[in-house]
């Protein structure tokens, strides 16, 4: 028998940090796998393009690193030696359509995201990507405040 798997949104957040919390709890509670998910949107490296100005090369294995070093290997290393078994990854895109992707590629049982402190206005008029995530994944969904 396979054990759950609860999947982690993760962005270096405080928001994500207590998310990631929540799942290891649970993780160790119930005898689950946790797999943390950095998604790299590319709306933070895309330029405003200005004409006869070349935009500037984005060096994406550069960015993987850092988003590594700075997102995914601190919340590794903090969990390390815990008995749930803990693993990452990261991709590029929306953060709605990969963590969905990833939901459905790894069989999670459960979707764990943190909550950021936005308005109910803003959130209503922009959406939010656990509300996106709650329409579109099929699978139970913690929004960690």
């Amino acid at each position: 028998m396979r054990k759950n798997l609860y999947l982690v949104g993760v962005d270096g957040s405080e928001w994500s940090d207590r998310a990631v919390e929540r799942a290891m709890h649970l993780a160790q509670q119930t005898d689950a796998n946790v797999h943390l998910v950095h998604v790299i949107t590319w709306q933070e490296f895309q330029p405003v393009m200005v004409e006869g100005i070349a935009p500037p090369m984005v060096d994406k294995k550069q960015i993987e690193n850092d988003a590594n070093e700075r997102v995914l290997q601190p919340l590794i290393n903090k969990y390390q030696g815990q008995s749930a078994t803990l693993t990452s990854g990261y991709a590029w895109g929306d953060p709605v359509e990969v963590l969905h992707q990833n939901v459905k590629d790894h069989h999670a049982n459960m979707l764990f995201v943190g909550r950021r402190g936005r308005s109910r206005f803003v959130d209503i008029i922009l959406g939010s990507v656990a509300n996106k995530l709650a329409h579109q994944t099929g699978v139970p969904i913690v929004l960690v405040p």
